[in-house]
């Protein structure tokens, strides 16, 4: 099948990638022509394990290119892939949907055959009704929209878009249309490999990708505020993560305490679930995102008050032995400490 992947970030390099690499025809599209320039010649501008290698085989394979022409695209491809970023509002919570709208508005005009177009960013939910109505208006073909959300990890993008734990497809009605045939065409060889094939309404599939990452924000914010408690108890945070991690209910992963999470996902997803729940009157239901977000960030000031207390010990005992007379020194003594003061308390351990 003929695939165009608009963005080519890391997810959408990644995903171009992956899916020449399932045997589809695929054309790369970005409005930044270094970018094009740089994949085009096999380099990827980011560092994730397998990416380059698999790049650089397809576009041997001549099942990858790339362009920065949308009227090349709309008439190389039948399914349309949105990959984009949606990064946070400058001064707000809310995410800021210009690329993807940028998408929509530019290709849809452009489609005179048949063709699909499949989200893949993450966005608010009810954007991809919004999203419907625009391509219909400004497509002169018949164009369906679907929704198919990526979960992906830094350092097994590759993994996860070849070997995923589901594939969701969100539908305008379910039972209607084309697009859920189709997109099941395009992952036929994971669908035969048992990978759950998940068919929903496009806000359920909105939904599935924040939702997600809200879950795992609050479950990492959830061990660093235990870990808190266990500095000032004299606890072990890793023993204690240990134990309620062989409760099922429960699970080990994500449940290492430590500096809390960042990236280009979880941070800015949450603040963008609580905006959108505000928009639509339910701004008390996710209120508790707000401490997630706060624990979160006063994590990364408590590391470099300890990363503090640690240099400050050191550097303490050096200008003590520094200030004595060189001949009170003990010459077979290091001016250098053995073993640091540990920071906080000495029980009370954040990371393995």
């Amino acid at each position: 099948m003929r695939c165009a992947v608009f963005g080519t970030g890391y997810l959408g390099a990644t995903h171009a990638a992956c899916m020449a690499e399932l045997g589809h025809d695929v054309l790369g599209v970005d409005v930044d022509a270094g970018k094009i320039a740089k994949l085009e010649s096999g380099e990827v501008p980011f560092y994730e394990p397998g990416l380059a290698e698999m790049l650089r085989r397809n576009l041997e394979a001549g099942r990858l290119t790339f362009t920065t022409s949308y009227e090349d695209a709309a008439a190389f491809a039948d399914v349309h892939f949105i990959c984009v970023g949606t990064p946070q509002k400058q001064g707000e919570y809310a995410a800021d949907l210009s690329h993807v709208d940028a998408v929509v508005d530019a290709l849809s005009p452009l489609l005179t055959e048949p063709a699909l177009i499949v989200g893949k960013s993450t966005v608010p939910v009810g954007t991809a009704v919004d999203l419907v109505e625009r391509v219909r208006a400004a497509a002169p073909a018949d164009v369906e929209l679907v929704w198919n959300p990526e979960f992906l990890r830094e350092g097994f993008a590759v993994q996860d878009t070849l070997s995923p734990d589901r594939l969701v497809c969100g539908v305008e009605r379910k039972g209607e249309g084309r697009g859920e045939a189709i997109l099941r065409d395009v992952y036929a060889t994971l669908i035969d490999r048992g990978v759950p094939f998940l068919v929903t309404e496009l806000a359920t599939a909105e939904l599935a990708k924040s939702s997600a990452n809200a879950f795992l924000a609050t479950k990492i914010s959830f061990i660093n505020a235990i870990a808190e408690v266990c500095e000032v108890a004299g606890a072990d945070a890793v023993e204690l993560a240990d134990i309620l991690g062989h409760d099922d209910r429960i699970g080990r992963r994500f449940l290492d305490s430590g500096l809390g999470f960042g990236g280009g996902c979880l941070p800015k997803d949450i603040r963008a679930l609580m905006a959108r729940a505000g928009e639509l009157g339910a701004n008390q239901a996710l209120h508790f995102l707000r401490e997630v977000d706060s624990i979160n960030m006063r994590r990364r000031t408590r590391m470099v008050e300890l990363t503090r207390q640690a240099c400050g010990a050191r550097s303490s005992a050096r200008e003590s032995r520094c200030s004595e007379p060189r001949s009170n020194r003990d010459p077979t003594t290091s001016a250098t400490p053995r073993h640091s003061t540990s920071p906080g308390n000495c029980n009370s351990r954040v990371r393995r």
